[in-house]
């Protein structure tokens, strides 16, 4: 077998096809992640259960992420093809028995199974393509699923609030017909290129460790605070099982024969500084972004859908941006800048925000968020471009699960971290604003609105509907507590400008989806060095290990 057979790629029209069906499944569980927050209070209203209102999304994102870094690996060891159509059956199955719950209990089991497929979904969109496509030509591909991450973001609460309004079982029946397209689709173009088994061992006990151990942390971050006080001995014990938990699978890892994170990846210096980098920014986006639609909806008054309306520029900011990174990465064959420029983009945008009053006009709003759509554009899949380049064909699955896993745990770290901070600062302000506000009413009124209790972010249609004063004095604190959860997400953007600015520059390898021998991009034009001439082919040693890896982790 030849280099350039052993990196065979699918014809132009397959590998679009397979696009298709990559980007429905990823649209799937991108979608899943905010759909289902717009139409809780209907949910709950039906089937009750008010104490476990959080899980049903807490349920999701925690099996989602503590299964990621296992579809890699389950990936590397017994191929694309049929781990794909596992995780994709496993989010369809999913989908239907929460359709169907007639109870929370129903629900939130249903909705972890549903989080089990979409580990794998959005792991394995990024494997597959970089099975077909050359790292120099990846970008191309990798900015349309940046496209429907941004899709999703602003569909999610849109389309969950109207169906909410409807049939809330719709929410997730809708996704029935996808989860089908894209299995029929990538059951016909994956089938064409085969699997050559191998004798393998699977780390049984380090995937025990790892999912217990991300389990117990991220069940602490979203208790506490919440369910628990921070210091309670629930808490504190979910963090040390957690630490204990992950030192036990980090000596694991050192110890087994077929790891499911191999250690030795972090001597890399471009795949360590990735990886830490796309820590640090999904803890700026993923705990930042989910405020916006609170400000919408508590300040201006927007309802639910209509805020994931508002969210338009944003979205408009990720797709074009992600596409047009994508390209140019293809173009000038390098990575490093578009994420320290993303970075950098985001620390504007934070500090943008940062300045939001009450009075804050909705343009002037829309123009930070397309700040911030640009940011998030710029950086989404250039990092994982740069993860897939520092690793070899065989190590792949395990590589880019790991550059999805580390973002999407450092966004579970900021959602509770910065919804920590939001709520140390809202009580204070609401603590100096609200006497005054209630001192306004008369008597008769200041004693049902106080009497009345708690006013939860959570619940803005209740904001709205107090007496003006006391309306004002919440918005007002509000959006003062945001100025605190902005200005921390800028800092934190600014440790990641110093780790992007770290990492190498290396260049891409191949020259377009024929791998080292170049070729037509199917979604047009060429791949080439910059000035036009086309870069090297691999050395003989690359050709080689990819020629063995290949024949063993094909489609």
């Amino acid at each position: 077998m030849t280099a350039q057979a052993a990196r065979s790629a699918l014809p132009a029209r397959q590998i679009r096809l397979l696009m298709v069906g990559l980007m429905t499944g990823m649209l799937l569980a991108a979608l899943d992640q905010t759909i289902v927050g717009t139409a809780l209070p209907t949910i709950v209203g039906e089937l009750g259960g008010i104490n476990h209102y959080s899980w049903v999304v807490t349920a999701y994102l925690l099996a989602s992420t503590a299964s990621t870094p296992l579809y890699g690996k389950m990936a590397d060891l017994y191929g694309r093809r049929p781990v794909f159509l596992f995780s994709i059956g496993m989010f369809l199955l999913g989908s239907l028995l929460a359709g169907m719950s007639q109870n929370m209990t129903q629900l939130i089991a249903t909705r972890g199974v549903q989080g089990v497929g979409a580990g794998g979904l959005m792991t394995l969109a990024f494997i597959i393509i970089s099975d077909v496509v050359s790292p120099r030509d990846r970008g191309r591909y990798q900015g349309l699923f940046g496209a429907v991450f941004g899709v999703s973001s602003v569909a999610g609460p849109l389309v969950g609030g109207y169906l909410a309004e409807t049939n809330w079982r719709w929410i997730f029946y809708v996704n029935v017909p996808l989860a089908i397209l894209a299995i029929v689709v990538c059951w016909h173009v994956m089938r064409l290129v085969p699997f050559t088994h191998r004798e393998h061992t699977v780390d049984w006990v380090g995937a025990a460790l790892l999912v217990a151990g991300v389990s117990c942390l991220l069940l602490g971050l979203s208790w506490g605070g919440a369910e628990y006080a921070w210091s309670s001995g629930v808490i504190v014990g979910l963090f040390a099982a957690g630490a204990v938990l992950s030192v036990l699978f980090l000596l694991q890892e050192r110890r087994a024969r077929e790891p499911i994170l191999p250690l030795r990846l972090f001597r890399n210096a471009t795949f360590a500084l990735a990886n830490a980098a796309g820590f640090v920014l999904g803890l700026v986006m993923f705990g930042s972004i989910i405020f916006i639609p609170l400000y919408l909806q508590i300040v201006k008054g927007a309802s639910p859908t209509r805020s994931g309306l508002l969210m338009l520029p944003m979205m408009a900011g990720v797709i074009v941006t992600s596409v047009l990174t994508g390209r140019a990465m293809s173009r000038i064959g390098r990575y490093k800048w578009f994420p320290v420029a993303g970075a950098a983009v985001l620390v504007v945008g934070m500090l943008l925000f940062q300045q939001l009053r009450v009075a804050t006009s909705l343009w002037l709003a829309f123009g930070y968020m397309v700040v911030i759509g640009v940011g998030l554009g710029l950086c989404m899949q250039s990092l994982i471009l740069a993860v897939q380049n520092a690793v070899s064909v065989r190590d792949l699955g395990a590589g880019t699960s790991s550059a999805t896993f580390f973002r999407s745990l450092g966004g579970s770290f900021g959602v509770a971290i910065l919804g920590a901070v939001l709520s140390t600062r809202l009580t204070a302000e609401m603590a100096d604003r609200l006497p005054g506000a209630l001192a306004q009413l008369p008597p008769q009124q200041r004693a049902a609105v106080a009497a009345g209790g708690n006013f939860s972010i959570n619940d803005p249609a209740a904001i709205l509907a107090l007496p003006a004063p006391v309306r004002a004095a919440v918005q007002a604190a509000f959006v003062e507590s945001l100025h605190l959860v902005f200005l921390t997400t800028g800092l934190i953007a600014v440790v990641a400008v110093l780790v992007t600015l770290a990492m190498p520059n290396h260049q891409l390898r191949g020259t377009g989806p024929q791998g080292a021998t170049g070729g037509a991009d199917p979604l047009g034009g060429k791949a080439a060095a910059p000035g036009g001439k086309p870069l090297a082919s691999e050395s003989k040693e690359e050709a080689a290990a990819d020629m063995e890896a290949k024949s063993q982790t094909m489609l």
